[in-house]
Formats: structure tokens, sequence, C-alpha cells
């Protein structure tokens, strides 16, 4: 099967681990030119080390790889605290990464991106842009931002064929949730609220991206696609019958059991 992006060239931020990492390999496994880019600093000749929250970042980010076909605007940041306890700097950092850098990135990807064919320009979002999670104010309230970036930017870009869409994962096993592995307590509880009762890998999350920024997505832009494993579907969770039971990371059913059927 030929590749989806030979030669294409590719950012993508938030790129030395987690979902960004996974995305970058899947780019690459397709034929792509990938060029990373975070805080930290990875022995890559393609990796850029730089903080996009500062004045001129884009700019500068973008004359390194040169033109674009693709970008993934995943760099973001989660600094936990309740509603009470956010503290100017907590709220001011996370808007600045999560939303400000995001959003002069993509302004200076449009400027440069103007009719090239198939350009794709995808941001990631949250299931924490819909709802409400406890102790993370600043952060739901920034990726909820990110929605109205895309919506709006979709509207605007698309005379000039740039399509702008975004996914919102669930709850994904990187290295910033690793800890709540240790706490079986906790994910026996969450993931009794998943219908797929598990959490995400980070190259589930990068194969829904990779599919929104192809051209087997050609005619899709402004949407927002969840990879939640059904959480955004559910209202008072999934597991908890007789025959479910969790096995350390994950809900299982027995497969024996089966719905009774209606009598006739």
């Amino acid at each position: 099967m030929p590749s989806l992006f030979p030669g294409r060239n590719v950012l993508v931020t938030g790129g030395a681990s987690g979902i960004g990492q996974a995305t970058a390999n899947i780019f690459r496994g397709e034929g792509a030119n990938v060029w990373t880019a975070s805080l930290e600093a990875l022995d890559d000749p393609q990796h850029i080390a730089l903080d996009l929250s500062a004045p001129g970042s884009a700019a500068q980010l973008l004359d390194q790889t040169g033109p674009l076909d693709v970008a993934i605007l995943n760099a973001g940041i989660a600094q936990p605290a309740g509603l009470f306890e956010t503290t100017p700097e907590n709220w001011r950092r996370t808007q600045e990464v999560n939303v400000s850098a995001t959003f002069f990135l993509l302004q200076e990807l449009a400027r440069r991106m103007l009719f090239r064919p198939d350009a794709a320009i995808v941001l990631t979002a949250s299931t924490n842009s819909f709802d409400g999670e406890e102790n993370l104010i600043a952060y739901n309230a920034s990726k909820a931002a990110l929605l109205g970036l895309v919506h709006t930017a979709a509207n605007e870009l698309g005379p000039y064929r740039i399509r702008v869409n975004a996914v919102c994962p669930g709850f994904i096993r990187t290295p910033l949730t690793e800890s709540n592995f240790q706490n079986e307590t906790f994910m026996r509880r969450y993931f009794g609220n998943l219908p797929l009762g598990r959490a995400g890998r980070p190259e589930e999350v990068a194969e829904a991206i990779v599919f929104l920024a192809s051209p087997r997505a050609s005619y899709i832009t402004g949407v927002t696609l969840f990879v939640d494993g059904g959480q955004m579907a559910t209202k008072f969770g999934t597991w908890g019958q007789p025959d479910d039971r969790f096995e350390g990371t994950h809900w299982t059913r027995n497969p024996d059991s089966r719905p009774t059927p209606p009598q006739s």
C-alpha cells in the first residue's frame, strides 16, 4: 500500500514524548519528513528545542523547518489546582502555553501554508474541552478555548485550502498520567465510567491525528474527534454488573455473559 505522506513535510509540537512522539513515529512510517519541537532537547537533528510561548518563537520555529504541508499542534501543560487554589501564575502560564502559543503558531502557519496542496493542521484538544473535571479549571478553560480556534480557523482558512481539525483525547497512558497507574482504586473507579474499560494508548490518539491530517480526510474540516474509549458517550458509567471484574488496569466482562433477549 502506498505511503500516505511520501516526501511531505510535517511538524509535531510536543513531539518528545507521549502522544506527540507516537504521532511523529507514525508520520515517519508513512514516508513523511518529520520535524518535532518541544521544551526538551533531543539528540535528533530534526528536533527543535524552544519555548513556544516566547515572543517570536512561531516564526523562529518555522524559519528552521522551512515550508510545511502538515502541522500537529500538540504541545500543552496541565498544572492541577482547584478553583480557589489556582494562582494568577498558574492561570497565566496555562493559557500562555495552551492557548496563546497555539494561536500564534497557527497564525504563522496559515500565512505560510496558503494554497499548499492538502495542507492540514490538527490541534490536540481534550475531552476536558467539554466537561468540568475538578482541580483542572485553568487546563479545562484552555482546552475549551482551542475549540474556538479550530472552528474559526477552519472557517477562515477553508478558502485557502487549509483544513483545521482537532482530536479530543480522554485518559491516555503517557508520562504525564503514569503516576495514576500506581493507584488501583483510582483506575477501578475512573475506568468503570469508560465503555471500553481501560486507558488509551498514545498510538491510538496518534492514528486519529494522522487520519485527520491525511488525504483520506480531505473533506473534513472544523471537527473535533473524540478518542476517549466512549467516555463522552456515557452518563452514569458502564461497568459494575455481576459478570464484570477489574483486572489491575482494565475492566472485563465474562465472555459467557449475554444479554437476555426479550420474550416474544
